[in-house]
Order: C-alpha cells, then sequence, then structure tokens
C-alpha cells in the first residue's frame, strides 16, 4: 500500500500538463486615415530594425521620409491598404497599388509568427478577385526570402542610386 501511494505521488509531482500556447488573434481590416500614424510607426520601425542589415543608414532614412503619416494618408487614396491588428494593435501593413503589392511591413517584435504570411494571403486573394492574374512586388534585399516562400519568382533587379530593388512575380491562375 505505500509503495503504491509512493508511485502514485511521485507521478502527481513529476507529471506536469504542458503549458498551452496562446496564440495571437490577428485580424485583417481595410486601413483608414486614423490608421496613418500607427502605420508609419510600423513601417519606420521595421525599415530600421530589420531593413537595417541590407541597407546603409542614409537609404533607411531616404526611404523612411516617404512613410510620414500625410504621405500614408495620400496612399490610401491611391491604393487598397490593410493593416493587421492583434489586440486591437496594428502591427502590420500592406497594400494593393492595381497589380502590385507595396509597403509591406510587420513590426519587428512580431515578426516571424505568421502576420505577413496571413496579410500577402489577403492580398493575393484581393488581387484574384479583382481580376489581377500576375501579381508584382517590389522586394527589399530584407524580404526577398520571405516572398520565394509564398511562391514569387525574382524577375530582376532595380536600383534607385544605393538601393536595391528585387522585382519578384507570382501568377495567381
Amino acid at each position: 500500500k505505500t509503495l503504491a501511494k509512493a508511485r502514485w505521488l511521485s507521478s502527481k509531482t513529476t507529471h506536469r500538463p504542458q503549458a498551452r500556447k496562446l496564440k495571437m488573434e490577428c485580424v485583417i481590416r481595410t486601413a483608414t486615415p486614423e490608421d496613418a500614424t500607427a502605420i508609419s510607426h510600423i513601417i519606420v520601425a521595421a525599415l530600421r530594425e530589420s531593413n537595417a542589415r541590407d541597407y546603409s543608414s542614409a537609404v533607411i532614412e531616404q526611404v523612411a521620409l516617404s512613410f510620414s503619416p500625410p504621405a500614408i494618408v495620400r496612399f490610401l487614396t491611391q491604393r487598397q491598404i490593410y493593416v493587421a491588428t492583434v489586440d486591437d494593435h496594428i502591427v502590420a501593413t500592406a497594400s494593393l497599388d492595381r497589380a502590385t503589392v507595396r509597403s509591406v511591413f510587420v513590426d519587428p517584435s512580431c515578426q516571424g509568427k505568421g502576420i505577413g504570411r496571413k496579410l500577402m494571403a489577403h492580398i493575393e486573394s484581393v488581387a484574384r478577385h479583382d481580376g489581377v492574374d500576375l501579381l508584382r512586388v517590389p522586394s527589399s534585399v530584407t524580404a526577398e526570402r520571405f516572398y520565394s516562400a509564398l511562391g514569387y519568382v525574382k524577375d530582376r533587379d532595380e536600383f534607385h542610386g544605393e538601393e536595391r530593388t528585387i522585382i519578384m512575380n507570382k501568377n495567381l491562375r
């Protein structure tokens, strides 16, 4: 009886249930003018933290100037801009300009968690619905592997001064 009780106690102290992984609920929605400041902050943070290993600080700062809150508000009138939110906080953005994906950025603290992949799936779905057969993305050096993993194929390099952009395509049909 004592041995059985010892085994029972041992099993209770050594067997611990595995901790449940908390899953972030990511919601994709259309951006609004009120989102411009948050979108700008996400883009600039991603440029400075993630893209800094592939581009000079001069290139990073030049590109960052293009994504001020007023510029984002202007883009809202020219493109379909989407945001990904987690707990009602914007953590990523991407836009669709006819058959071209633009400005895909994920907050550095949320990168590698599938948010960018989910945002791109949404963009591709919208493009298909809009009748786009071939979707183009001007990729940074930093994001080239990300787009390749999603099925995009390199078409060519373009240079704007020091800034190298990789033009990639994906057939949606």
